[in-house]
């Protein structure tokens, strides 16, 4: 039997009694780990976890029963220790710690490692539940909650560093990333143009690839997060960006309106299931390159 988080997708697609929270969930977890994926040091750093990134670890752990569990993500430190990772979008339930610790256990016993599991939770609750007692054992994990920081000092710096025509790094950029999970006085919306606007007048500072990895993940977000009249709002940003151009194109090749608007669904469609089959590293060239884009199309039957 597979134990897999009740959320977690294990088939492309949104099942008949999917809800549209049960979507946001997946598209936010799915971000995350896309992020973790490209943007591992400086995720540690912005977190406030001090150890070194010098490696992406396995995250599926198969014991003696062939039962598979699923793990969000796995780094080594320089240490030889492991920081495993869960994205969490609600309240932890003990149910999730027992799970947790399940996955630390067998993964410390399988690679003879020490293991240490951070939760980042973007649930809105003011207390989340980190750790359990049972028997003579407390288990703890490490919680590093999201809506305490605020994603306006985020706009505020880069804008600052615009305004001065100073360069701007990826390091600098990647909190642009994970601003739609913070709380802040900036809306939803605002954060997404002023997003998609930033990491646009960056694009000769960090380059064309890094570019659209990072567009694509906030493209995921606001595909998600927005109700319908806020995500037309950004599509008009969008149009602006790589993402743009190809919808441009995809507009052009069916009628313009409602082949954008086709374009729109279907290219982030893709973008989530690169991400749900581990190909995010194929994200950049799908966004740039037509042929392969429409290559990658037609394998999952676009």
């Amino acid at each position: 039997m597979e134990d897999q988080k009740k959320k977690k997708a294990s088939v492309p697609g949104p099942s008949a009694t999917e809800t549209a929270q049960d979507r946001v969930q997946q598209a936010e977890d799915l971000a995350l780990k896309n992020a973790a994926a490209f943007f591992g040091s400086a995720l540690l750093k912005y977190l406030g976890i001090s150890q070194s990134v010098s490696a992406v670890m396995p995250t599926e752990m198969v014991r003696l029963e062939v039962r598979h569990m699923y793990e969000d993500f796995n780094f080594q430190t320089a240490d030889g220790a492991w920081l495993h990772f869960e994205f969490e979008s609600d309240a932890l339930s003990l149910a999730d710690l027992k799970r947790f610790r399940e996955y630390e256990a067998t993964t410390s016993r399988t690679h003879e490692v020490a293991v240490t599991t951070c939760v980042l939770c973007s649930a809105g609750q003011s207390s989340v539940k980190n750790s359990f007692h049972e028997g003579i054992n407390t288990y703890r994990v490490k919680l590093i909650r999201l809506k305490r920081k605020s994603a306006d000092p985020v706009f505020c710096r880069l804008k600052e560093k615009q305004k001065k025509g100073e360069t701007m790094t990826q390091e600098d950029l990647f909190p642009l990333l994970l601003s739609p999970l913070m709380s802040g006085k900036l809306t939803l919306t605002e954060r997404f143009l002023e997003g998609f606007q930033l990491l646009k007048a960056a694009e000769n500072d960090i380059g064309h690839e890094c570019l659209a990895r990072m567009q694509a993940l906030l493209y995921v977000f606001a595909g998600k997060f927005l109700n319908k009249d806020d995500l037309q709002k950004v599509k008009e940003v969008i149009s602006m960006t790589i993402l743009g151009e190809m919808l441009v194109k995809d507009g052009l090749d069916q009628g313009i309106r409602q082949g954008i608007r086709q374009g729109e669904e279907k290219l982030g469609r893709l973008i989530q299931l690169l991400i749900q089959n581990s190909r995010s590293d194929e994200i950049s060239r799908a966004v740039t390159d037509r042929q392969y884009q429409e290559t990658l199309y037609q394998e999952f039957g676009l």
